[in-house]
């Protein structure tokens, strides 16, 4: 199916062109049109990475009432970074409808924001806090909203948001649409639907999509002191991605060594500031840093487009992790490649996820003729008894 046979006006399918979008994904051509054509609430079951921002914010932006400078549709989001991205996105699917966007979180003076607030928006962006912050002030009055949308609501509540996302919920109007988008659907977000959201229509993305086609998936074996070496060899071409640490130390430590040996690569974790992470996340986008060293923390909901490499240099903990790193490349029909670095004693484990996430993920042709000893899960107590007390090389 065509964005043209789903019901969206000239205007909005100039933008999905000039964005440059194919096809819609599985979200998108079940979710437009319901917004489009009826009233009733939404659930979707997607990761980021599968075009939801698009599919809701397609039908809002057609819906809206440009001469109305009140906010129509308020967008709370896990994190800072999920803000902007998702207000840079819906910016660059408006076309020239003259839709005003802005994003409000915290981690920045709210003066600027203020002002911008004054100044009148149509849609508000943001991080449940300085939301609710925003509201106690008086600065952002949500009477006019015909919209809620939480996106990541999973996150949100993993988070502690449930309290916060009920009272600024409280502070909409009755009759407005709720759209929930989240990766799981633990109780805490089906009881929260059942709460507030009106026989909600749900859409389910398949897990076939979250992992998306064209990536070139498989791993290699390699002992602890050669991991390094190895991923040197993976950076070699025209290499444009993210590394994949499980710890803020492992991301400092390794782009700090890729630095001295000539790689545009910085880190991306946790304990940097909102600035500084919002300023080299910008110098990625701008491909000046090449090479981003982030944990799943700070590389959440991070989505750049043509980004053609995914390394986890740390085993990911489960399939949802996995599928969440691999899902930053391979998109909109392009190409890309994901390699997975497994110490001795983590095939075994690696095996489970690649099952339980239903892909298939090759041996490298890197990979190291690892001792035999150290192949066989049961022995990878042996294996960090011999290993487990030495500082880690990378």
């Amino acid at each position: 199916m065509s964005f043209e046979k789903l019901g969206l006006s000239e205007a909005s399918l100039t933008a999905v062109k000039e964005k440059g979008f194919s096809k819609p994904t599985d979200i998108q051509r079940e979710v437009i049109p319901l917004l489009l054509r009826g009233e009733n609430d939404v659930i979707g079951q997607s990761q980021t990475g599968t075009g939801k921002t698009a599919a809701f914010a397609l039908p809002i932006i057609e819906a809206l009432d440009p001469h109305d400078r009140r906010v129509q549709a308020i967008i709370l989001t896990p994190t800072r970074e999920l803000a902007l991205q998702v207000a840079d996105e819906i910016k660059a699917l408006r076309g020239r409808k003259r839709v005003y966007v802005y994003a409000v979180y915290g981690g920045q003076p709210i003066g600027p924001q203020i002002r911008a607030l004054e100044r009148g928006a149509h849609i508000v962006v943001g991080t449940p806090g300085r939301v609710l912050d925003h509201l106690q002030r008086g600065t952002l009055n949500l009477d006019a909203v015909r919209f809620f949308v939480l996106d990541e609501a999973d996150r949100m509540l993993d988070m502690g948001f449930v309290k916060d996302i009920e009272s600024i919920m409280q502070r909409t109007p009755k009759e407005k649409r709720i759209l929930m988008f989240s990766a799981t659907m633990p109780t805490e977000v089906l009881l929260l639907a059942k709460k507030y959201m009106q026989n909600p229509e749900v859409v389910i993305v398949s897990r076939d999509e979250l992992v998306p086609e064209m990536v070139e998936q498989e791993y290699i074996e390699v002992l602890p002191a050669r991991k390094y070496g190895k991923l040197k060899e993976v950076l070699e071409g025209d290499f444009y991605g993210i590394v994949f640490c499980q710890t803020k130390r492992e991301t400092r430590e390794l782009s700090g060594r890729l630095r001295r040996d000539g790689y545009a690569a910085e880190s991306l974790n946790g304990d940097m500031t909102q600035a500084a992470r919002e300023r080299t996340f910008q110098r990625f986008k701008e491909r000046r840093t090449r090479i981003l060293v982030a944990t799943d923390v700070a590389a959440r909901g991070l989505d750049v487009r043509d980004i053609n490499h995914v390394v986890n240099y740390s085993i990911p903990m489960n399939p949802e992790q996995y599928i969440h790193r691999i899902g930053r490349t391979g998109r909109m029909g392009k190409k890309g490649r994901a390699v997975t670095f497994l110490e001795p004693g983590e095939l075994g484990r690696f095996r489970r996820i690649a099952k339980a996430a239903r892909v298939e993920v090759r041996r490298s042709k890197l990979s190291e003729r690892v001792p035999k000893e150290f192949r066989d899960e049961e022995l990878e107590n042996e294996y960090r008894r011999r290993w487990g007390g030495r500082r880690r090389r990378f």
